[in-house]
């Protein structure tokens, strides 16, 4: 054997001793909650302490780069689809299948809720529920958009507000053309600062994974889930069918490729969704493993920070639809065919107001308010809100990366190849390299 064949013999044998990253999530969420439950059960005060602050710390690292990380992921996305051809009509088929897996989502959230009465049996009572600290009604939906100040939706973390602001950033500079090119290298290079400050962070998450879980197991133990049984299930379950069940058949039917190649590539977005409970914080991980899949980077760039504030198939269609049965129920109030085309209005429409963040309060007190149901039941779930939204994130992020395939393969622009030779890590195994070379030319748009 000569020397020169030597390194290449061997790295297999590396390979082999190498710990992925999702073994590493695996591990943080069995430790979590063995830690969760030695904390609860033992009454060991400084260990669910412990646990708290870790998870804080790790949630607030993510939050720390969100405002930032949207405006520029959302002007650089807008600006960069001046190289795309045929820009608008991808723009508006993104937002057509946005709307439409909404409604699947939603459809599926109702016929669960109809089905098993989540809010019998429970033993909760209009008084267990309280007032939200922050509430959402169409008023404040449409007069929030616009922000008062440049500086305010950065420091109260106003996700929409940025959204706003960047989208007419993006457009005021595709007007100006040549002139904005500065800002426009400017914007590209924070972008690139942030993205890469953004996977440090990330990958802490096995460890901030361990106090995440161990948190909600030491606070909630497992009584809580019990007496909210029936009603975490539907969640679960709902979320299960959508991200397993109506994403694989679009992909199979219209995308018409392999569902399971899909989950092979996506899998580590969907993972840390399910972890840092941020369809935000996952953005980065989530676009790379959507070019992973053969979307066009300059598209990939547009439409997963635009899914990212605006699409979640689990916080804004499946949960409220169930919640709202849920608190229905609760208060003895009868829902009709009219509150069911309302709850689906509003998870179509209203969507943006949970603005990918952690939790979906807002999004729930703004389908309550339309349906004139009372706002205390929302207190009625709080306790349970953090178990929830892990599964809800998850697929939430699941649909942010599943619409760009659906429409590249659709517009013909999709990387077969790089499809069906997507990898399972993006932290192990980056793919700059594939992805620079789909960016030097514009990316063409079938007829």
């Amino acid at each position: 054997m000569s020397v020169s064949e030597t390194p290449q013999a061997q790295a297999p044998a590396k390979a082999r001793f190498k710990f992925p990253f999702w073994a590493q999530i695996v591990t943080g969420l069995v430790l979590g909650v063995l830690f969760g439950w030695l904390a609860k059960s033992q009454d060991v005060s400084w260990l669910k302490t412990t646990l708290e602050q870790v998870g804080d710390i790790f949630v607030q690292l993510l939050k720390l780069a969100v405002a930032p990380l949207v405006f520029f992921a959302i002007l650089v996305s807008i600006t960069n689809l001046r190289k795309v051809n045929n820009a608008a009509r991808l723009a508006s088929r993104t937002l057509l299948w946005f709307m439409i897996t909404s409604l699947i989502a939603v459809g599926i959230g109702l016929a669960i809720g109809l089905l098993t009465n989540p809010g019998a049996g429970t033993g909760l009572t209009p008084q267990d529920g309280k007032l939200p600290k922050h509430q959402g009604s169409w008023i404040d939906f449409l007069t929030g958009i616009v922000p008062t100040d440049v500086i305010t939706p950065f420091t109260e973390l106003n996700v929409l507000q940025i959204v706003f602001m960047a989208a007419v950033a993006g457009i005021a500079a595709l007007q100006l053309g040549s002139k904005a090119q500065p800002v426009l290298s400017l914007a590209e290079s924070v972008l690139e600062l942030l993205q890469k400050a953004l996977w440090w962070v990330i990958r802490l998450a096995p460890i901030g994974t361990v106090g995440l879980i161990g948190t909600a197991i030491a606070t909630y133990g497992w009584d809580l889930i019990g007496k909210y049984a029936t009603f975490t299930a539907d969640v679960y379950i709902g979320s299960a069918l959508v991200m397993f069940g109506v994403y694989p058949l679009l992909l199979a039917t219209v995308a018409k490729v392999n569902p399971i190649q899909f989950f092979k590539g996506a899998w580590p977005a969907i993972q840390l969704a399910f972890v840092s409970r941020s369809s935000v914080g996952t953005m980065p991980v989530t676009q790379k493993v959507t070019e992973r899949l053969g979307v066009p980077k300059e598209y990939a760039s547009f439409a997963v920070p635009f899914g990212a504030t605006t699409k979640m198939d689990g916080c804004a269609a499946i949960y409220p639809a169930l919640a709202a049965i849920f608190i229905a129920q609760i208060f003895d109030v009868q829902l009709g065919i009219k509150e069911y085309v309302l709850i689906a209005f509003v998870s179509v429409v209203g969507s943006a107001a949970t603005a990918g963040l952690t939790g979906a309060t807002v999004m729930l007190t703004l389908t309550l308010s339309t349906l004139g149901l009372p706002l205390e039941g929302v207190g009625l779930l709080m306790a349970i809100d953090p178990i929830l939204d892990m599964m809800r994130t998850a697929t939430n992020v699941a649909g942010q990366a599943v619409v760009p395939v659906i429409v590249s393969a659709r517009e013909g622009i999709l990387d077969k190849e790089a499809y069906v030779t997507a990898s399972s890590s993006p932290l192990d195994e980056p793919s700059e390299e594939r992805s620079d070379e789909r960016a030097e030319a514009p990316v063409p748009v079938a007829a």
